[in-house]
């Protein structure tokens, strides 16, 4: 193959790859709110104050939603799922994350991973980080990845007043040319 075919070549395949970022940050509610748990990624950690928010505040769903939409260049989270919409009042975050998929699978893409960044003081998420990834891989459909990570008593998140997540994705797409991704 001469370099001018395989430069084309490679040019196509990069086309056929693309990466989008996620993020979301919820505040802790002030008082308890009956009914109402900490859930990321779709674990529920009882005892602890929960998140303020429209669904059920699963800041790493949310932001890995927002990540596989932006890659494939369908928008964001509120586009589809409205804090302004009654039929999204405490929604699962994950179940909203797996019609996310639907959708980027609808527009040709396959999803290759996601890796996601929790900065939170409070809960520690070690212990339950491996049924964190299986809960938001299968709503997914691809391997998802969750790393914790302290702001080392700075700002907002780290006095413990919130939780925020940042999430990159890859997704690649069927090259129509050849047939494979």
């Amino acid at each position: 193959m001469g370099a001018k075919c395989a430069r084309r070549s490679a040019e196509r395949q990069l086309v056929n790859i693309r990466v989008g970022q996620g993020f979301d940050i919820h505040r802790f509610n002030t008082e308890p709110t009956p009914g109402r748990a900490l859930i990321l990624g779709g674990e529920v950690f009882d005892g602890m104050r929960s998140l303020v928010g429209h669904s059920d505040a699963d800041v790493i769903a949310h932001a890995v939603a927002d990540a596989l939409l932006g890659a494939a260049g369908l928008g964001d989270i509120g586009q589809y799922f409205p804090d302004t919409d009654a039929r999204w009042k405490n929604a699962n975050s994950l179940e909203l994350l797996a019609e996310v998929a639907r959708m980027v699978a609808a527009a040709g893409w396959t999803i290759g991973n996601v890796d996601c960044s929790v900065v939170c003081e409070e809960p520690k998420l070690a212990p339950r980080r491996e049924a964190m990834q299986r809960n938001v891989s299968t709503a997914a459909g691809a391997p998802v990845t969750i790393k914790g990570r302290r702001a080392e008593g700075l700002g907002a998140l780290g006095r413990a007043e919130g939780i925020a997540c940042w999430a990159v994705a890859v997704i690649t797409k069927t090259n129509e040319e050849n047939g494979t991704k």
